[in-house]
């Protein structure tokens, strides 16, 4: 953070909040809650930098701006800490009890095809918070009759590659599942998507089939590191069989993506213990 070159202060903290949720950033909001003074002051950080607010002192502005980039690294919603946790050198701070909140527009996911396998993802990402797009080319697959749900955001594509990019937009905060109901399809959603910076994209189907899909991005001169970072098949390995564990197993891994967690069992720690 820089001293006075990032520092909007004739921002409130609340009207910089909405425009950091319209622009997709994320940010640490950073409130005193436990101090001899300043109790109740706010400093916002966001992810480049910038910060509305104060803390009071230009000493604790920097050594929580710093903290604050930990924290977001961190993926932890809230978390409250002393000074004297991540700056001991603040002798007369050193009790100042902060909370840090992660602040972040809403998860999005972009579902491409809206055949079992879409239809539950869209269903049970709406249901865990995730602001959810179900696209297909089928009028009558994306209809309000299948979906109740009204949080879930019907998109009729008149073409893929087209619908697609318009709904992913930047790309921000974004997470991508092209579950069409062929490799032609999958490769006209793909065309939009590698295109565009989404934070995860997954591509259903067997080896052979997203590797057609892949091959074919590849000819036409796509990034190469795009292509590495694409989730094909998607989903983790749970065995799983039916639509609605496949759905379970995408949604799982894209939550898995952005919490940064390793997908891995819980319980594993214990098994090794005992070994």
């Amino acid at each position: 953070m820089e001293d006075s070159q990032n520092h909007v202060p004739s921002l409130s903290i609340s009207k910089a909040i909405e425009q950091l949720l319209e622009s997709g950033l994320t940010a640490s909001l950073v409130t005193i809650i436990d101090a001899s003074e300043n109790v109740g002051s706010k400093l916002l950080l966001d992810e480049n930098g910038n910060s509305t607010g104060s803390v009071g002192s230009l000493e604790l502005a920097r050594a929580v701006a710093k903290q604050a980039l930990i924290f977001l690294a961190s993926r932890e919603e809230t978390r409250a800490l002393r000074v004297s946790e991540f700056a001991p050198e603040l002798s007369s701070l050193r009790e100042t009890l902060l909370l840090f909140e992660r602040i972040h527009p809403e998860p999005r996911l972009v579902i491409c095809g809206a055949g079992h396998v879409g239809a539950t993802l869209a269903r049970l990402a709406s249901s865990v918070g995730y602001h959810t797009t179900l696209i297909d080319d089928r009028a009558e697959f994306v209809t309000r009759e299948r979906f109740a749900d009204e949080r879930i955001e019907l998109v009729l594509a008149e073409t893929w590659t087209t619908a697609v990019g318009e709904a992913i937009g930047s790309g921000k905060g974004v997470a991508i599942a092209v579950v069409t109901r062929g490799h032609n399809e999958d490769e006209e959603c793909m065309r939009a998507v590698i295109t565009s910076n989404p934070d995860y994209v997954g591509l259903i189907g067997s080896r052979r089939r997203t590797n057609i899909v892949i091959d074919r991005l590849r000819d036409a001169g796509a990034n190469a590191e795009v292509l590495r970072g694409i989730r094909a098949p998607i989903g983790l390995d749970i065995g799983a069989v039916t639509p609605e564990e496949v759905a379970l197993a995408i949604l799982a891994e894209i939550v898995a993506h952005r919490r940064g967690g390793t997908g891995g069992s819980l319980s594993a720690w214990r098994r090794e213990r005992e070994t």
